[in-house]
């Protein structure tokens, strides 16, 4: 039999705590000398008073973090131009123990840069009195340069104890001790410990803010569909009167960027991206214009802001908005739909093995519903069981391990297992697939508190090359996805789609990802890339030299073909001539090599652009992709049946008239090209080499690991 004491010490649950006699002879439940184990902080954030200039217009747009354990539990909305904020915002938090202090941080938010840091303080909790409302000042300082004042900010606290659920565990403490005085084992008794502390776990678990779950977990509620159709009347930035406009978009953690329009005021974009809600209020896009600047840096044109939570879901809007701090207009299409399409559970909780829910989403994806709801294509389903042999990222030998499942812009995380080099997270991710030819990515960090998660790993895997309901190894990659790294994850994924949907889809452009990395100048990736491109030309050379060969009649049959198609070619010829301007400014030895850097990065794209086109014709061809080999024989065959019976000026002639009379049919449709759309699901060669799978190590196999435990 266990002792009541021992267990008592095992459970580290203190359920008595004292209270304390002020001075004033009142009596105020203050700090307990046993700690309860669960407070509740109330925590207003009233204001703040002569905070620190970071702006170049002698201002700041000011937010607050407050951190506890180095982990971020609150943030607040960001005040835009002021030193003197008022926020008056609310949050509630619970703290485990108030041994760890409140540290509050203030950023100026600059829009896609990173946000300048503004002064910190510390809160010691143990200097609260329960039950009590404190107002709290607290002087802003930074740690390496102490001496400068840098304002203060302004708070009302309530500490409370969590009195309530420490009775609910009491209530199961006492029944376990009445079954213990009933002469059971003292197994039985470690084991209502552990239902003890499982449930205390699992309410302090439930009792975090919903917002903060949703957040930490990237669980959306709904999609932001924006389209940036147009600027009117921009300000002119270039010294030619001109502008090279664009656009920056934020909604918290995401963020877009539109292409570049040069030389022009009235810039026609008509760029079309999604973002997603995490919260049920809305939210604020923080939307910027710049003025592009080669070798510089870019021009701020103006900004404003389109709150959500002003707008009906299920309409398409069109706004027209001010840019304050600057001149001219922006155009945009702003829809809300509601939606749930990504979600996270433990095993426990699986879909596709509930006989009745596999048979709703079967049916849903059903060659039977081709035109219902056209871009939901599929169903993903990522089960992530456990990783091995991970890299070692801390001091101390280990790892804190998590797991990130990205679907394009979807983006689920695990939780993390601490001090664990082979942890087990044994969770299921759900996605609803809006392209076949998407990419899963599955990447493993280290958590580190305070600071950016370090890089253990990565795979990715085409969505169509997945095996259904089989459980692999998968060896985990570097950055790049070139070579591996140590380490594999084991996986067991599931994907349900429509083919006909899918083969729809792929002659509309891909989703782009708002959150991507800039293009910087590589030696290695630029010889590559020229590489690649001297191997297109050398194809192109030999097909030369065979069209030439057809002129020499070294093989008769051969040139008397080629030059009936010659001949048929030479009727329909017509000649396109364009021309291009540019304008050479003078400028310093710094903005030339500026200048030179950006000319060298946008070659090294551009090599990279033409060689990833002339692979992807090749991989076509070469059944790379056997979906896309037999969409485009199949699309090859019904051109063929439809020339066959309708000639060729009346096709055309239909295309024309569709071609001209889009715009009017349609203002703001966005322009696309559905062969271009088509080569970009297909993959290069360097995505070939980076979704190729690695051969895992036999002994990492389970069935090994099986007979090694046997054994």
């Amino acid at each position: 039999m266990l002792d009541t004491c021992k267990l008592k010490s095992a459970c580290n649950l203190p359920f008595v705590y004292n209270k304390k006699i002020n001075t004033a002879g009142t009596s105020n439940a203050a700090v307990p000398l046993a700690d309860p184990g669960m407070y509740q902080l109330d925590i207003t954030l009233r204001r703040g008073q002569s905070l620190a200039a970071r702006d170049r217009g002698g201002t700041s747009d000011p937010y607050v973090k407050f951190k506890i354990g180095g982990k971020e539990v609150f943030r607040s909305k960001i005040i835009h131009k002021n030193l003197n904020p008022v926020w008056e915002e609310k949050a509630c938090i619970l703290v485990e123990h108030l041994r760890e202090p409140l540290y509050i941080k203030v950023f100026d938010y600059d829009f896609g840069l990173q946000d300048d840091f503004m002064g910190s303080a510390f809160l010691d909790l143990t200097q609260l009195e329960l039950n009590r409302p404190t107002d709290v000042t607290l002087t802003l300082k930074d740690p390496h340069y102490p001496d400068h004042y840098l304002g203060i900010i302004l708070l009302s606290i309530i500490l409370t104890p969590k009195e309530g659920e420490h009775r609910d565990v009491t209530m199961l403490m006492r029944k376990s001790w009445k079954r213990s005085s009933k002469d059971l084992s003292e197994n039985e008794v470690v084991g209502s410990y552990f239902s003890v502390k499982s449930f205390f776990w699992r309410f302090q678990t439930q009792s975090l803010r919903l917002s903060d779950v949703h957040r930490k977990s990237q669980l959306w509620r709904g999609i932001v569909s924006i389209t940036l159709i147009e600027g009117r009347d921009l300000k002119a930035m270039d010294s030619n009167g001109l502008s090279d406009p664009y656009v920056k978009f934020r909604l918290g953690h995401q963020k877009y960027k539109s292409k570049i329009m040069p030389k022009t005021l009235n810039p026609q974009w008509r760029e079309q991206f999604d973002f997603h809600l995490y919260e049920e209020r809305g939210g604020i896009i923080d939307i910027t214009a710049w003025d592009k600047d080669a070798g510089k840096r870019d021009d701020f044109i103006g900004r404003c802001q389109v709150d959500l939570s002003a707008l009906s879901r299920e309409q398409t809007h069109k706004l027209e908005l001010q840019l304050e701090e600057g001149e001219g207009h922006l155009v945009l299409l702003v829809t809300l739909t509601a939606s749930a399409t990504v979600s996270i559970s433990d095993l426990s909780v699986n879909s596709l093995e509930d006989q009745k829910e596999r048979e709703e989403i079967l049916r849903r994806y059903s060659p039977l519903r081709i035109f219902h709801n056209l871009k939901d294509v599929g169903f993903l389903q990522v089960k992530v069981i456990r990783a091995e042999g991970l890299m070692v990222a801390d001091v101390t030998g280990k790892s804190d391990p998590f797991c990130v499942v990205e679907l394009n812009n979807d983006r689920l995380l695990t939780h993390t297992v601490y001090k664990n080099l082979n942890p087990e997270w044994n969770k299921i991710f759900t996605f609803n697939i809006k392209d076949i030819h998407s990419v899963l990515e599955v990447t493993v960090y280290d958590e580190d508190r305070d600071r950016s998660a370090d890089f253990l790993g990565k795979v990715a895997i085409p969505l169509l090359s997945i095996q259904n309901g089989e459980q692999k190894a998968y060896v985990l990659k570097n950055k790049q996805l070139t070579g591996p790294t140590k380490g594999v994850i084991y996986l067991e994924i599931d994907v349900i789609f429509n083919a006909v949907k899918a083969s729809l889809r792929t002659l509309i452009p891909k989703e782009q990802k708002y959150i991507e990395e800039e293009n910087r100048l590589s030696k290695q990736l630029l010889l590559r890339n020229f590489n690649r491109m001297k191997r297109c030309v050398m194809v192109l050379v030999n097909a030369a030299f065979y069209i030439n060969s057809c002129f020499d009649w070294d093989s008769p049959p051969r040139s008397l073909a080629a030059f009936v198609v010659v001949e048929d070619m030479l009727e329909d010829e017509e000649e396109e001539d364009d021309k291009d301007d540019k304008d050479s400014e003078k400028k310093g030895f710094i903005n030339k090599i500026y200048a030179i850097q950006e000319v060298c990065i946008s070659v090294q794209n551009i090599l990279d652009e033409v060689a990833s086109f002339g692979e992807r014709i090749k991989n076509t061809f070469n059944w790379t992709v056997p979906f896309l080999s037999w969409l485009a024989i199949a699309a090859f065959c019904v051109f063929t049946v439809i020339l066959y019976f309708i000639p060729l000026r009346y096709i055309v002639l239909v295309w024309g008239i569709n071609k001209f009379t889009k715009k009017l049919r349609s203002p703001y449709t966005i322009d696309n090209n559905e062969l271009l759309d088509f080569l970009s699901r297909v993959p290069s060669d360097v995505q070939v080499v980076q979704y190729q799978e690695l051969k895992p190590d036999p002994s990492h196999s389970p069935c090994k690991r099986k007979k090694n435990n046997l054994g």
